[in-house]
């Protein structure tokens, strides 16, 4: 079975947060509970309903990742970019332009 965590966005900014090992919300994937068998998955599902029941965060969502010796990395790539930001470094022509002059 895979390994997963529990990620969601906070109700008051939107920032992106992941549930870690004290139960709290952290904007560090690295330091997330890491859910590796059914019943630990549905644990998971429950502390989200209950937070999102509780206003604290929306869409609570238990996604897959890979464990390494770095923490967890998600396995999707729309996950990745939440945890880890952008894939590219992008610089608009314009801001570059504006910081050249």
């Amino acid at each position: 079975m895979t390994a997963n965590v529990l990620t969601a966005n906070r109700l008051e900014d939107g920032v992106s947060v992941w549930l870690n090992a004290n139960g709290q919300w952290d904007t560090s994937i690295a330091d997330s509970l890491v859910a590796r068998h059914a019943e630990a998955i549905e644990a998971l599902n429950a502390i989200g309903a209950a937070a999102m029941a509780d206003n604290r965060v929306v869409d609570a969502t238990v996604i897959g990742v890979e464990e390494t010796p770095h923490g967890p990395r998600a396995l999707r790539l729309r996950e990745r970019i939440r945890a880890e930001g952008p894939t590219i470094d992008y610089a608009p022509a314009a801001v570059t332009a504006s910081q050249a002059a």
